[in-house]
This record gives C-alpha cells, structure tokens and sequence, in this order.
C-alpha cells in the first residue's frame, strides 16, 4: 500500500464543510469543495485531537511515535528515534518530503528530513533567511507586515518579516506563492513516482499559517475590503486583541478573518488539482491518504490572536483529521483520537509491523470497523506550560505554579545558539539514562516554567463548546475524575516526577 500523507499547517476545523456543526468564527461559509468531497470519501475524526504544541514537536511525533512536551521543547529528532521515513527505507519503501516549511532547516530542528530517499524545498516562507535583494522591499507589502519591532528594511541587521518582503518582492501571479508551488511539486512527483512498487510521499504544507499573503480571487473572497490597504495587515501578532502589539479593530480583526478564509480555499483548490492526480494515475485504490493539521490558530477567540500565548482551547487543539484507506468501512468516528497516534497509523497504512510506537496507536481499525473505542483520556500541551487533558465531553486544564521548574531532557539541546532553548549557558545539566522509552543516555537541565494562565480550568464540552464557562468549583466531580486522569497518564508516561511537582492541581 502506498500511502500520501497531507499536513495543512495552523487549519481550523470551523473553517471546513465536513465540520459544519462545530462553532463557527464567521458569519459566512468558507469554500472547500475538494476537502468536503475527500471528506466524504474517508473516515472523518470529529474526536481528535494535538499531542504536543506547536509545530516541530507535533512533528516529531508524527514521525517518531513520540509525545514530547512531557521531557522537551520544541527540538531535533534524537539518535534513539525510529524516524518513520528510516523504517520505510529500511523495508524499501521510496520516501519523498515536499515542503515550504522552513522550520525543519532552521539549526536546533534538525533530523526530520534526512532520513527521506529525497526532499524538495520550496523557499522562501516565513522568516526563511534566503533573500538579500531587492535593497528595499516593495513598499505595500512592507506597510502589512512590519510595526516597530521590526529592523529598518534597508538594515543589515534585519530580521523575520522583512525577510518575508524581500523573498515574495517578485510575485505577481497565483503560481509565484506557496501552496501553489508546493503541490505543483507534489503533483509532478506523483506523475513521475506513480509506478514504483511502493511508496511514501510527507506533503507538510505551510498555509494556512500566517502571514495570510494571498493572490486574487483569494484576497477577495471574503471582504470587501481592498487587500492592498496599508492600514490593514496581513500578518497579525500573536496575543490580546485588545491591547498592545497585538490590538487589533474590529475591522483589522474581520480581514485578518477574511485572509485566513482566502487561505484556505487557495489550499482546498490546490489539494484538489493533487487529488485528480490521484484520480488520473488510478491511485485511489491502492494508496491510503491522511490529511491533518498539527493545531489550530484563534482569530479573535477567547480575546487571542494566534496561538502559544494563551490556553490551548478547542479552537487550537480540535484539529481536522480524514484517512482514506481502500478498505474503509466506517464514515465517522468520535473515537478519542491523537496527534502522535498517526505515527503507527502511518506504518500500519505502509504494512509495516514495527515494535517502535513507541506512544502511538493505529486508527486503522477505527476506520475498517473493527474497534469502536481507542482512548480514554488524551493529554496535549506546550513544553514548560499547561497541561491539558480530555475525554471529549470534559476538558481540564492544570497550570504549573509561576515559580516552578520544568526540566529538559535531550541528547543534543544544550547549544545556546538554538531558537528553541533559553540562550545561555546550562552549568546544571547533567546526563544519565532519564527516559521511560529508551536506555539512551540524555543531558537534564531545569528551566522556568511559564504560565499561560494561573487559575485551574474545567469546560463541559457538550454544553459549552467554545469554552466560556469555567466549571472548576461547580462540577467537583469531573474535575477530580480529570485531575486523577491526568496524575496517571503521567505516571503511566513515566513522566519526569518533577512534572507532578510543578502543577497547581
């Protein structure tokens, strides 16, 4: 079986056909023919949910079977990991990343690409370093994406956002930007790879993360404003809507919206020209596809804007799931489901049998019929932060006390050049064989955990699906049935003891 897998970065369920009874942010519906129609072709996951916040360690446990946040941020694969694409080439299967996600090439995330038989790169993204021409970017783009805490544009010194200009400075049509580009490339390896005997092709498309930069019809769709309007941006910053860097109007929110909508119907039309391949090269029925995203971005929701910041509420955490396999027999599932499950489905999909899951799960036999229930209880969250457990009526969320410590564990995290870890030196790490999953040896070091909010969180799901009502002094029973839960996924885990320690149960 051949197997294609599909990740669409920061996507909203609300914002999908195939969920249209989850709440929504908009007043309009957002156009996703394609994704609608590949939702019902496969097995849709109303249930499912992230592991581990934000991008790179969502990836790490897509491709290793790992759940991170417990023992480290944001990082490399580690030597002791079984990466997904090795198994595959070690059982000859062709291997292939096509991606514009400049994070897995940024030093301090490395290890997710190198064990692909190929990779393809498209540049350019973000705050990808790849350009130093035009000298001034042009001027529009600019006025939508800096504010003072950028560097002059004409700077040696310049960072992020200006980088961005100066990459896109020559697009002037649909095919220049990225998701164009990205399955383009994937569409000719498609056509090229189609007859190998099997095959495994990672798609980890950056949209709809932000910025929302989009070409027309895209840019319109959902506003009548002219996208072009300095006043207006493009690229929001993540925090209070409110107050500070962050603030945005009313009206800055609504584009902000608008841009979002536009990106993700510039991504359905693009998954769509893939999907005709697939249909033209009669590969359908002999290929699983699994189509995710590894969290979800608040647009105005709970007072936010972005992600990290704040709670790891539904709108971040509820991620889209679909998984077409030839042999699919069941529509739907609530099943409990999470992130790092999709590591074993993959080799399950790929006729792998493999002994290192590690913490993953197929979902297989949820799609075929053959189990109805896969977890109880699932836990996601951010390195160093809140702690989040559901059992998708109830979600409990445990913060760690404002002066507590959380430790690092990892084999290669001590470099203080690294985006990921704090920039100085770490005179206490010491090393030793600190993981439940692997004799490795590993450096430990403490660091501060930091708050995303102080006070305890209890939400009735069913009642309260956008999470407004706190219910931790109102439903004791949910919330020591939760708190229990949580303190033994930990223990189950083999979760550092200094992870019980530092929560404010």
């Amino acid at each position: 079986m051949n197997v294609l897998f599909i990740s669409l970065d920061s996507l909203r369920r609300d914002f999908l056909g195939a969920y249209a009874e989850t709440p929504r942010v908009t007043e309009y519906d957002v156009e996703t023919p394609n994704l609608d129609q590949f939702a019902d072709r496969a097995t849709v996951f109303d249930t499912h949910y992230a592991g581990s916040l934000p991008c790179m360690p969502a990836r790490r446990e897509w491709l290793t079977g790992t759940k991170e946040f417990l023992w480290r941020p944001w990082g490399p694969t580690e030597p002791f990991d079984r990466h997904l694409a090795e198994i595959a080439r070690d059982n000859g299967i062709l291997s292939q990343l096509i991606t514009d996600h400049f994070h897995y090439f940024q030093h301090g995330s490395h290890g997710y690409y190198e064990d692909f038989n190929g990779f393809e790169f498209v540049r350019g993204n973000e705050y990808d370093a790849w350009r130093t021409a035009p000298h001034t970017p042009e001027e529009e783009t600019l006025d939508q994406i800096l504010n003072r805490r950028s560097d002059p544009p004409d700077s040696v010194q310049y960072l992020n956002r200006t980088a961005y200009a100066r990459n896109t400075s020559a697009f002037s049509e649909e095919m220049d930007y990225f998701t164009p580009q990205v399955f383009s490339r994937a569409t000719e390896w498609l056509q090229d790879n189609a007859q190998w005997e099997q095959w495994f092709c990672y798609i980890d498309n950056f949209d709809v993360h932000e910025p929302f930069d989009i070409p027309e019809p895209y840019a319109s769709m959902y506003t009548d404003e002219d996208p072009d309007d300095p006043e207006l941006t493009s690229w929001p910053y993540y925090g209070p809507v409110d107050e500070g860097q962050s603030h945005l109007s009313d009206r800055e929110l609504a584009f902000v919206r608008s841009q979002f909508a536009g990106s993700v119907t510039m991504v359905d039309e693009w998954v769509g020209r893939l999907f005709d391949t697939m249909t033209a090269e009669s590969l359908w029925d002999e290929t699983a596809v699994i189509l995710t995203s590894d969290h979800g971005f608040a647009l105005g929701d709970h007072g936010y804007i972005g992600k990290n910041e704040f709670l790891p509420y539904e709108v971040i955490a509820n991620t889209p799931l679909f998984v077409w396999h030839p042999e699919i027999e069941v529509e739907r599932t609530d099943a409990l489901t999470t992130a790092v499950d999709l590591y074993a489905t993959l080799l399950d999909a790929l006729d792998i049998d493999d002994e290192s899951y590690r913490h993953s799960q197929s979902l297989l036999p949820l799609t075929t019929g053959e189990r109805e229930h896969h977890r109880e209880y699932v836990m996601h969250g951010y390195w160093g932060s809140t702690i989040s457990i559901t059992d998708g009526e109830y979600s409990y969320h445990c913060p760690p006390a404002s002066d507590s410590t959380t430790e690092c564990h990892s084999t290669q995290m001590l470099n203080p050049h690294s985006w990921f870890t704090p920039r100085e030196g770490k005179p206490e790490a010491d090393a030793g064989a600190f993981l439940p999953y692997t004799d490795s040896m590993t450096w430990r070091y403490p660091a501060r955990s930091w708050q995303q909010h102080s006070d305890e969180r209890l939400y009735d799901l069913e009642t309260d699906p956008t999470q407004q009502q706190n219910l931790i002094d109102k439903n004791t029973t949910a919330r020591d049935r939760l708190r229990t839960a949580l303190s033994d996924r930990l223990d189950a885990l083999g979760a550092p003891e200094s992870q019980h320690e530092r929560l404010q149960y």
